[in-house]
This record gives structure tokens, C-alpha cells and sequence, in this order.
């Protein structure tokens, strides 16, 4: 995956949609510009000259990742709002790059002269800015998570249930893999394995790996809601096809005939969206916030919505200490305990 600010566009908006890294960048990169409309604006001249660049150069920008710069916030202004602005500062005073007579006049927010900084590739200025963008979100997201991120999974109001939910459902599939699998006790690793495999394309050795988790740490409690959730759509399906397979044939299943059922369960369009949505889920905020990479996961790498920075690093998010003493959570496990 490439994760260069200038050729992945993922790349760029995982630092676009993070606002607490915005806010942070405001305040730190200090580009001055125009306040209007309640926010900071740039003119083109305004972006060559803190980019180090020449106007062509972001009109050929603007021209080529047109859609992108103005999803990000550059617009045109005219009408009402053109006259507004030159209102502000168009007069003897104030110079500047404002013409009185301009039928009308592009500006760039905040996001989007950022935007511009991790595109423009002929300008040190700009490489300097990405440098500094990238040490800052790092930063950020850190210090949002408490200092590290291997856990930052459970800041998730979701996350409790669920494990809750998958630690149950868990508990089913290995008293079925007991009683109705024969094979020895390893078994209960290798269809562990097995079922990772098929929720998110790699085994427990694997995900430690990328995740750069010790030995000692356990898996699932590094894991997202919704992956929890599919693996517990698995074990639970599993368990119960198990019983009933077994019972009817009177024995013990071969593992030949448990792994024609996972291959089963894998390609049940049923359980197909609930499985995709897991590995955009992993391999997407993996890569935005732990700088994981999951090869296998790749192509279903996407940006991390605005939405889940609020939900991992904003004010609902909490540490899962805080969680644990919160009434309300452990009512809601309760509810899970006594269904």
C-alpha cells in the first residue's frame, strides 16, 4: 500500500478527516491567510506564495485534481459572497491580491491548502509542510489514545458488547469442537486459525505480526466491534451446524467435514456483507491509526471516514477502564448476561 502524502489519495484523506489533527495543524503551521465566513481562506496567490511555487503551477493543481481540491474545500467565489470579501478587504488600506473589478475569486480553506501541500511534488516548502502534517497526526492520535494505540480498538462504545457477545458465542463453538470433532487437542487452534482465515484472510501468527503484538498479548482484545461480531456469526453458525451434523450421523465429525462446512459458511451470502465489512473495517483503520499494513487485506483499504475519529479519539471515546466503571455499560452487559 502506498502510503506517500503526493500518490495516495487514502493517504491524504486519512489526514483530512482527522479534525483533531486539523485543529492541531492550525495551530501549528501558522500560514496566516483571510478570515472569512467564520473560517481561514487562501487565494491562489496566497497558496503559490506559501508553497513556494508559481500560480501556474496551482492552476495546473487545480486543473488536474479539481475534483479532490474542492471536496476539500476549494471554491469560487461570486455573487454575494465575492462581494462580501472584497467588502473585508479591498480598499487603501488593505492590499491584497484582490482586484475590485474580478468577476470572481477562488479560495482555499484550511483542509484544502493542505490538500494542495500534499500534492504540489516541485516544492520543498510543501515537502516540508507533509514532514510536519505527518509528525502531527502521529502525535495526535497517540495522545488521543492514552500514549499507544495496540489497544486503541477498545475506546469503541461498541467494542464491550461485542466482545461480550463473541467471548459467549466463543464458548459455544470450542464445546462443540469437544464433543463433536474428532481430533486432538490442537484442534481447538487450528480452527481458530481457520476461522480468521476466512473472516480476515490471515491466522493469529500473522495478525500478531503485522499488529506488532507480544507474544503474551491476546488477539481478540486488539480487535475491532465488527470483526468480533463476523467472527461470532462463524463460531456460532459453526457450533450449531456442528451438533445437528453430528447428531444426525450418530459420531464424531472428521475435520474433513468441518472444513467443507467453514468453506461453506465462508461463501454464505448471508454472512458475505457481514465479512466484507470486517476487512475494510481492520485493514482500513489499521493502516490510519496503528501504521499497520495487512497485505492480505490491501485492495480493501479505503480512507478512515470523519466518523471514526470521533468514535476512536473524540469525546464518547473512553478508555476501556472507563468503561468498566461506567453503571450504564455494565448494565448493558447484564442484559447480554441474563438473554
Amino acid at each position: 500500500m502506498n502510503k506517500d502524502l503526493t500518490s495516495s489519495q487514502v493517504a491524504r484523506k486519512n489526514v483530512l478527516n482527522n479534525p483533531y489533527a486539523l485543529s492541531q495543524l492550525e495551530t501549528h503551521l501558522e500560514l496566516g491567510g483571510l478570515q472569512f465566513e467564520g473560517e481561514t481562506v487562501f487565494t491562489k496567490l496566497q497558496a503559490a506564495e506559501i508553497l513556494a511555487v508559481d500560480e501556474r503551477t496551482v492552476d495546473r493543481y487545480l486543473t488536474n485534481h479539481s475534483d479532490e481540491l474542492q471536496e476539500s474545500g476549494y471554491r469560487v467565489l461570486r455573487g454575494k459572497a465575492l462581494k462580501n470579501i472584497k467588502l473585508a478587504y479591498v480598499n487603501d488600506t488593505n492590499v491584497v491580491d484582490i482586484s475590485s473589478k474580478t468577476p470572481s475569486l477562488g479560495v482555499f480553506n484550511f483542509r484544502a491548502i493542505l490538500n494542495l501541500a500534499m500534492l504540489v511534488t516541485e516544492s520543498d516548502r510543501a515537502r516540508a509542510i507533509r514532514s510536519r502534517m505527518l509528525d502531527v497526526v502521529i502525535d495526535v492520535i497517540a495522545e488521543k489514545a492514552g500514549g499507544h494505540t495496540k489497544y486503541i480498538n477498545q475506546r469503541d462504545q461498541d467494542y464491550l458488547p461485542a466482545a461480550y457477545i463473541e467471548d459467549s458465542y466463543r464458548k459455544q463453538f470450542t464445546d462443540a469442537l469437544r464433543d463433536c470433532l474428532s481430533m486432538g487437542h490442537f484442534k481447538y487452534a487450528v480452527y481458530t486459525d481457520k476461522i480468521y482465515k476466512a473472516v480476515f484472510c490471515e491466522n493469529a501468527a500473522e495478525y500478531k505480526k503485522v499488529l506488532r503484538l507480544a507474544t503474551k498479548d491476546k488477539t481478540r482484545e486488539t480487535m475491532y466491534a465488527e470483526v468480533l461480531k463476523a467472527i461470532a456469526s462463524f463460531e456460532h453458525g459453526l457450533a450449531v451446524q456442528m451438533r445437528k451434523e453430528s447428531e444426525r450421523l450418530g459420531r464424531m465429525l472428521r475435520p474433513s467435514e468441518l472444513d467443507a462446512m467453514l468453506a461453506e459458511a465462508e461463501n454464505n451470502p448471508f454472512l458475505k456483507p457481514a465479512i466484507e465489512d470486517a476487512r475494510v473495517r481492520m485493514a482500513s483503520r489499521d493502516l490510519g491509526f496503528r501504521d499497520a499494513l495487512h497485505d492480505k487485506l490491501e485492495h480493501y483499504i479505503q480512507s478512515v471516514p470523519e466518523g471514526d475519529f470521533d468514535r476512536f479519539l473524540g469525546e464518547k471515546s473512553r478508555a476501556l477502564e472507563e468503561q468498566l466503571a461506567d453503571a450504564e455499560s455494565l448494565e448493558v452487559l447484564k442484559r447480554l448476561k441474563d438473554r
